[in-house]
Formats: structure tokens, C-alpha cells, sequence
């Protein structure tokens, strides 16, 4: 405890004091000694204080470091001359001189003048340049010299085909090329295979393939084409082996056997008949169409996973009204899509929803794109009537979509509602889906 002194003067326009009403003399105010007690605590530090040992400054300044060159270094040396020199004369391993293609276009000059004065068409300046970059990539995320120095001779040709891939399907891309003996024509196939695989899911065969191994995505690529063929005929025959002998998987390998004996045939043609007479309109979302829909629809949207529970909980009736068309619900609810007012959607009254979906390969009749989808579903059309219609019913492992007829035959007269519309999310990797429209047909 610190005591302090203070001595408080009292101002003379609030100590005045009357005499027979006259004022006193100001200057005979008192002064009033006033002893007050302030606690201080000895440990605590001044705020904003420097410290007495600053700690040193940073030097945060970093000069300016150029780029290593991609020159080897026994080239770095040489000027123009020099370098036109090693390329017209190939004095050294492609992907040696390669990098010296890149320093004359540095320098000045164009492709058409190196062609003129080393003998390297524009194309293959290109290739070389491109297959350089792939094989750095390679070697510095795989540490096998035996699988680099297979590309020393003649290796622009195959690894420029495979430019297109990521890193780790390069190196597994080069591995099963120079494994299987590929010329550029066959790597590219292969390049074009692994590129082309994720974006054909959900087509027949699909999930029997590995899209981890190079071989899988070329044999499924040969299989698609041996579908184009009849059957039996050579060309299917044909097409059938040549996958075969790309495949890597065992399980893709017991697809394409299974193929060649002609076993899956009747089994296909009954899967087909089975999802045939069914029409549901299934879109793809394209990013940007709800924003340029002249006209919309908002929809509350209930989770699959949350079961009967949250379809029959959600809101009946939204209506918008008043000068900016505010949309009030009968009740409040927590999810909500807006979607354009496509046909299916565009008459629903009450007692629209949309369930949404995790996986698709759960909900519909073939094999899915492992996806999640939004389901519209009219509740207002709850009875099952027989005949191609689907309905949202509740099953043992959850919410399902069953056709009707199918229903009718289990003497199941209710279900949640009757499925207008089935949506999938916009993509960019998947062009095809978005220009066009899918029946469960």
C-alpha cells in the first residue's frame, strides 16, 4: 500500500462563500489537504513501453535470385552459334539440347529460323521441349534411373503423348509404356484412355476397370469400342482380345473373359428390358442456368439420411407475393433450392420437396456416377397408381425409389410422394451431360 498526498484546490466559483451578501475575497479560499490511498502494484509493467533489450531486427530484405537456367551446364557457356551448332549436329542426348531450343527463342529467334538452320521442324522443337518438361517431372518424383534412362533414346516422342496427365499418371503411364514396348501411337491411346476414364462412369462395365492403372483405362477404352461392333462378329472379337491383353486387374480381366465366352449376354439384355418403359426426366444443373431463368421455382429440401421424419415435417406451400415477390413459407424451414422452372416442376403445386441424395449408385436403376442428385417429388400425388411411375417410398435401409408396378405388386397403395424430376449437379468435366437430357428409359 502507497499513500500519496494530494493537495485539491477548490475552485472560487464553487468555494465563494456570503458575508451580509457580499462575496469573500477569493484569495482567502483553503486549501483542503487530502490524504488518498492508491494500491499500485509493483510487478506490473508499463504498457507501450520499449523493452530495454529490444531483440534484433529481421533483415527482411532477400536479393533478387534469378532462376536456375534449364541450360546443362556444359551448354551455359556457348553463344548462338554455339548452340545452333550442337542442334544441327544433335552433339549430345535429346533431352540435353532440348532446353537450348528454349534459350534461342529467348535470343530472338523464331521456331521457322531454327528449322532453317539445324534441320528441326517446328513440330518436333515442340516435342522436344514439351517431352524435356514431362521427363523432369518423372524424375523428380520417381527415383528409378531405370525407368528415366529408358527414355534417352527416342523418348520425346513417347512422353510428349502423355504431357496431358498428372504427374503420378505420368509415371505410371511410362512404366506400362515401356513395359508393353509402345510406339507413339499406342502411348497415345493409352494418354487418351486415362484422360477419358473418369468422365464415361456410370457406363456399362464401368466399375469393372481400375482407374489407377493405366492398363484398366486402356482396356476399358478397347472395350467401349468392341460394344460398337455386333455381336457375334471378328471386329467385336477382336477389339475383345486386344483389351484383354491391355488389362492390369484381375477383375477386369475376368470381365473381358466373361465377354469373349458370350456368358453376360442374356444377363444384360434382361437388365436392359428391366429398366426399359420408365421416363423421369434426369438433368444436369448447368452452372449459371438458375441465374438466366426468366422463371424459377424454390423448393425446401429434405436429407435422404434423415428418413419419413424430415419429408413429412417439411413446408406444403411457399408462396411469393407483393412488389419484389417475397417467398414466405406455411412454416420455417432450413434448406431451400432454387431450380428453373423446368416442365416436370413447373404445374407442382403443395406439398413440393426435393430430397437430396448423397450417392446416386443408392437410388438409381443402373450403375451410378457416384454423384449426389436432388429428387423432386410431389407429395400431393402420394397414392401409388400401377404402371411406370416412380415413387419416394421408405424401405429397411432408408428412402428409395421404387417404379410402381413394383409397388402395386407388394400391395403398397402409399408412398411420400410420386418423383417428377431427378437433378444432377453441375460439372465441368462432364460436357456431354450438360447438353443433353436423361430418361430412365
Amino acid at each position: 500500500m502507497v499513500s500519496l498526498t494530494a493537495t485539491i484546490l477548490k475552485s472560487s466559483l464553487f468555494t465563494q462563500s456570503t458575508t451580509h451578501g457580499f462575496p469573500t475575497n477569493p484569495i482567502t479560499r483553503r486549501r483542503c489537504h487530502v490524504t488518498l490511498p492508491i494500491t499500485a502494484n509493483a510487478s506490473r509493467k508499463p504498457q507501450n513501453m520499449i523493452p530495454k533489450n529490444p531483440p534484433p531486427r529481421q533483415n527482411l530484405y532477400q536479393p533478387f535470385r534469378p532462376p536456375s537456367s534449364p541450360v546443362p551446364p556444359q551448354f551455359r557457356s556457348l553463344d548462338s552459334a554455339g548452340k545452333i551448332e550442337i542442334l544441327a549436329g544433335r552433339l549430345a542426348l535429346w533431352f540435353e539440347y532440348a532446353p537450348l531450343i528454349s534459350s534461342l527463342y529467348a535470343e530472338g529467334l523464331t521456331p521457322p529460323n531454327i528449322e532453317e538452320l539445324t534441320g528441326i521442324s517446328s513440330i518436333e522443337q515442340n516435342r522436344l521441349i514439351v517431352g524435356t518438361q514431362v521427363r523432369d517431372s518423372i524424375a523428380q518424383s520417381l527415383h528409378e534411373p531405370e525407368l528415366i534412362a529408358a527414355f534417352d533414346t527416342g523418348g520425346a516422342e513417347l512422353l510428349y503423348e502423355i504431357r496431358l496427365l498428372s504427374t503420378t499418371q505420368r509415371v505410371a503411364a511410362a512404366a506400362y509404356i515401356i513395359d508393353r514396348g509402345f510406339d507413339s501411337k499406342k502411348a497415345q491411346d493409352l494418354a487418351r484412355a486415362v484422360k477419358d476414364y473418369p468422365s464415361r462412369r456410370g457406363d456399362v462395365g464401368w466399375v469393372d476397370f481400375d482407374y489407377n492403372l493405366p492398363g484398366d483405362c486402356l482396356a476399358f477404352l478397347y472395350y467401349r469400342q468392341s460394344r460398337e461392333n455386333k455381336n457375334p462378329s471378328e471386329q467385336r472379337t477382336s477389339m475383345l482380345q486386344l483389351a484383354l491383353d491391355a488389362a492390369e486387374s484381375e477383375k477386369a480381366r475376368k470381365k473381358l473373359e466373361r465377354e469373349l465366352n458370350g456368358g453376360e449376354e442374356e444377363e444384360k439384355v434382361k437388365k436392359e428390358e428391366e429398366v426399359k418403359a420408365v421416363t423421369i426426366p434426369v438433368v444436369r444443373l448447368k452452372f449459371g442456368e438458375v441465374a438466366g431463368a426468366s422463371n424459377v421455382v424454390v423448393l425446401p429440401v429434405c436429407k435422404a439420411e434423415e428418413g419419413e421424419r424430415s419429408v413429412l415435417e417439411a413446408p406444403m406451400e411457399s408462396k411469393a407475393g407483393g412488389e419484389f415477390k417475397v417467398v414466405e413459407a406455411e412454416r420455417g424451414w432450413k434448406r431451400w433450392v432454387v431450380l428453373p422452372a423446368w416442365k416436370p416442376v413447373a404445374a407442382i403445386g403443395r406439398g413440393g420437396v426435393a430430397v437430396s441424395f448423397r450417392d446416386d449408385r443408392k437410388v438409381l436403376p443402373w450403375d451410378g456416377k457416384e454423384e449426389s442428385l436432388l429428387v423432386v417429388v410431389d407429395r400431393e400425388k402420394s397414392v401409388v397408381e400401377g404402371g411406370d411411375g416412380y415413387y419416394l417410398v421408405v424401405s429397411e435401409n432408408g428412402l428409395k425409389l421404387k417404379k410402381g408396378s413394383v409397388l402395386k405388386e407388394g400391395n403398397v397403395g402409399e408412398s411420400l410422394g410420386m418423383v417428377l424430376l431427378v437433378v444432377r449437379p453441375p460439372r465441368e468435366d462432364d460436357d456431354d451431360w450438360q447438353n443433353s437430357h436423361e430418361n430412365w428409359d
